[in-house]
């Protein structure tokens, strides 16, 4: 389901390292080449470029490209070139760091902490902790206030089984605990915290559909009802990313391309945490949600070095 193109015969880390210092060399720097080695190597592959860059010339790979590359360029590509939980740490940091934490900023922790695998999340919360000494669950408690910590704090301690293991009397007994907490607009119910942040994601996709033959409506249809507050449209995330990660990264991307200006940090957000993951099925979903093309909406928002760096990695450039 990724979109990230690695070549059959893949150059030793020597080897690439030294493309990357060449096309550092003299006056300006050889872009395409970063695109080609960097934009088609998978994480395990990028981490031996980096130990191996910092071994052959002592110098660390990801200051290099913070002093060689510019823009939006730069962003997309230092944010690809470090390890998948040490960036989506820093990106959790810098949702708790903003000084206004609307819906926007804390999608950032719902889809980290629901659309990621729990040994994804798990290491995400250790260099956590590692580069921020303080964890996770710390931060989100000392940034935000009742009930959206209560949630997020439920979420990101979960560590969710990850077999696809059912049981249909669980999903119909847990649909009926949801639907009298949401009828009863206690949408922090800990019944509601806690099933979302402890069941796999097999059984809650279960329990949700449960919901919508029991109630005749959909759980997140009735959680919008309840109101449109920042706890209505945190657990209306949470479910879309239990539920369908894809449409909510359609959307992301969707939402950064469309309209005046383009929201490059959603966008580098959606397409270089998804590329390894799931963008086949997200380019898919796009396409139904939208009606067009996903790689035509990159191109027609973005230019140069950064658009073909991002069509790299949605593979339509190899």
């Amino acid at each position: 389901m990724a979109t990230l193109r690695v070549p059959e015969a893949v150059p030793s880390p020597e080897q690439d390292c030294e493309r990357l210092h060449k096309a550092f060399e003299g006056f300006g720097t050889d872009e395409e080449a970063v695109i080609w080695v960097l934009g088609h190597r998978n994480a395990s592959q990028r981490r031996e470029i980096r130990d191996t860059y910092q071994r052959l010339y002592n110098k660390s790979l990801i200051d290099v490209l913070h002093s060689e590359l510019s823009g939006d360029f730069r962003d997309a590509v230092i944010m690809w070139t470090y390890d998948p939980p040490e960036r989506d740490a820093k990106l959790a940091r810098d949702a708790l760091k903003q000084k206004k934490k609307g819906i926007k900023q804390l999608k950032v922790l719902v889809e980290i902490a629901c659309a990621s695998s729990p040994h994804h999340l798990m290491a995400v919360r250790q260099v956590y902790g590692s580069l921020f000494e303080c964890s996770l669950e710390e931060d989100i408690a000392s940034n935000l206030s009742l009930p959206l910590r209560k949630l997020l704090v439920g979420l990101v301690s979960s560590y969710r089984y990850d077999r696809e293991l059912v049981d249909s009397g669980i999903a119909s007994s847990e649909a009926l605990k949801l639907h009298e907490a949401i009828k009863t607009k206690q949408l922090d119910h800990n019944h509601v915290v806690s099933i979302l942040s402890t069941r796999n994601i097999f059984q809650l996709r279960e329990t949700f559909e449960c919901y919508k033959q029991n109630y005749g409506t959909s759980i997140d249809q009735d959680i919008k009802n309840c109101g449109a507050g920042d706890l209505e449209s945190l657990l209306t995330l949470v479910i879309t990313c239990i539920d369908t990660p894809e449409k909510q990264f359609a959307q992301v991307i969707n939402e950064s391309v469309v309209g005046l200006g383009t929201d490059e940090e959603s966008l580098n957000r959606a397409i270089v945490s998804r590329a390894e993951i799931d963008m086949i099925k997200i380019r898919e979903e796009y396409s139904t949600l939208f009606k067009t093309s996903l790689e035509d909406d990159v191109k027609g928002d973005t230019s140069g070095d950064y658009k073909d760096f991002l069509l790299t990695l949605l593979g339509a450039r190899f």
